[in-house]
């Protein structure tokens, strides 16, 4: 129950549609289209387009995209958007240029951006209009400029080092050497054009033709591997959902190369344990699921990588003879030693919406380039930034995620969707890197283990770890109380200055005929419906 006395955001309701965005540009976008009679999905790609405008720390054309559609009858649909190393991109090439891993501003950070292709797929299969409908408020705002938000001038501000080392990166986001402030206004005409291009003539006009060449020449010159062979060759790959029981739901999560199925490891795990009786901002409550957490990013970084590398099934991970064994491990009066450390840092930047319609139909969809700003990298001619998603590679020989020509990386970026006596129940989503699958369990044991509504359940104090040490982070929202328990039972905790992530959901009321939407206050964005 909402206190009514303390500073936060009451959940939306809406008899009719919904769309809830961490930008209040892209829910206006998303909400214009659903009022004009386009469906879910026209309304999700118009706002993800308006987000690679206004929110470009966090995503952009030059990224990759991830999505789950749920029909009304509750059929659902998967798509990996996400691109291939180039083909020459093999560890021995790499190790033979003098590289030693693959770093995050590197031109070999950049995969091929499968962001445009996956949105043209979508509107095609499930939508009502083509691109050219859809982007028109997204080239407006690059052409004729938008209102820099708070949270995205933070993020700016942050980054001035890195874009100023790449002259396209430093033209396109500086001014005069500078991070634009709150409220400055900022347009991206190169940007534009090229958002021009595709709404004109598709997907094409990204992945063959000047664009392709202006991203293939800026990689190039830096020593990139990639070619225009590798730009045309994107495609984008159907994929069936993984899905698992939590509590008489069921939760749906993409299978690899995405990291999807470590939520549904992790809410295994805490099936196996009475979350409800526990104070749900508790030592407890929070040991138990840092814990799990733990154990399920461990079982990543040994197997997860491109489905035709991995060692090991889905299948097997989620079985109830490993995940008893998994949930056997965690002892309640003490943290877990010996654990192996994560390879991936924290702290990465992705945009995630969702939209559901009239007609029942919903979409969960994810959009990122992965670190601040992608790889600090812009072609100057296209105004494509471009992601670093490489930089989850390994140059490890034999290891499931070695890289290699034409192979997809780890990914990071997770849509969710919860059914309910096999309908939709529940789209949901949790930006943040790393911390996803923790903060789909976590927001998601919210909502069914602790009642909580969606917005509730958004807001509430977050945790998570280092994922290269495993120190635990808390908000400054977490009882001081927690933290110390957590000390007592062998954790190492620090309060972290900024959030941990954020989040959307939608979720549908059918005995009420209504949908209650939540977004996160740690971003700038909002659901709104009608």
């Amino acid at each position: 129950m909402r206190d009514f006395q303390a500073p936060g955001r009451s959940v939306v309701l809406a008899p009719n549609a919904m769309a809830a965005t961490s930008h209040p540009l892209s829910t206006a976008a998303a909400l214009e289209v659903l009022q004009s009679g386009g469906n879910a999905m026209d309304a999700a790609v118009a706002a993800v387009a308006v987000q690679c405008v206004v929110e470009p720390q966090m995503t952009g054309i030059g990224g990759d995209c991830f999505a789950i559609v749920a029909e009304p009858d509750g059929k659902l649909h998967g798509l990996n958007g996400s691109g291939r190393a180039p083909m020459a991109a093999t560890a021995q090439k790499l190790l033979d240029l003098g590289e030693r891993a693959v770093e995050p501003t590197s031109p070999h950070a950049v995969t091929v951006p499968g962001a445009v292709r996956a949105w043209e797929t979508l509107l095609a299969r499930h939508g009502t209009r083509g691109l050219g409908d859809v982007m028109k408020r997204a080239i407006a705002y690059a052409r004729d400029g938008y209102a820099v938000a708070p949270r995205v001038a933070h993020d700016w501000s942050k980054n001035v080092a890195k874009l100023s080392a790449d002259a396209g990166a430093a033209a396109a986001y500086l001014v005069n050497g500078k991070a634009p402030a709150t409220g400055d206004v900022m347009r991206h005409p190169a940007l534009a054009d090229t958002l021009q291009a595709i709404a004109e003539n598709g997907s094409k006009a990204f992945y063959e033709g000047p664009v392709a060449r202006d991203i293939v020449d800026t990689l190039q010159a830096k020593g990139g591997l990639m070619t225009l062979d590798d730009m045309a060759a994107m495609q984008v790959d159907d994929m069936v959902p993984v899905t698992k029981p939590y509590r008489g739901l069921t939760v749906a999560e993409l299978p690899p190369n995405g990291q999807g199925f470590i939520a549904l490891v992790m809410l295994g795990i805490l099936e196996r344990f009475d979350l409800a009786s526990l104070d749900p901002n508790g030592t407890e409550r929070f040991h138990l699921e840092l814990e799990a957490g733990r154990i399920a990013y461990s079982l990543r970084d040994l197997f997860l990588a491109d489905p035709a590398h991995m060692p090991v099934s889905v299948e097997e991970c989620l079985s109830d003879a490993h995940l008893d064994k998994l949930a056997s491990k965690i002892d309640r009066t003490r943290r877990i030693d010996n654990l192996p450390p994560s390879t991936l840092g924290p702290g990465s930047d992705t945009v995630y919406l969702t939209v559901i319609d009239q007609s029942g139909l919903a979409v969960s969809l994810i959009n990122s380039v992965y670190k601040d700003f992608g790889s600090g990298i812009c072609a100057p001619k296209s105004g494509v930034l471009l992601q670093n998603r490489g930089a989850c590679f390994r140059l490890q020989p034999g290891h499931p995620n070695c890289i290699d020509g034409g192979k997809r990386p780890l990914h990071t970026i997770i849509p969710a969707m919860v059914l309910k006596d096999g309908l939709p129940h529940l789209s949901f989503g949790v930006m943040g890197g790393g911390y996803q699958p923790c903060g789909h369990a976590h927001v998601l044991t919210n909502i069914v283990d602790f009642g909580m509504d969606v917005q509730e359940a958004i807001d509430a104090p977050r945790m998570f770890f280092d994922e290269t040490s495993y120190v635990l982070h808390a908000e400054g929202t977490v009882p001081e109380a927690t933290v110390a328990g957590l000390r007592s039972l062998g954790h190492d905790v620090e309060r972290v200055p900024g959030a941990i992530g954020g989040a959307q959901a939608i979720m549908i009321d059918r005995e009420r005929k209504l949908l209650l939407g939540g977004s996160d206050p740690r971003k700038d964005g909002m659901a709104a419906g009608y």
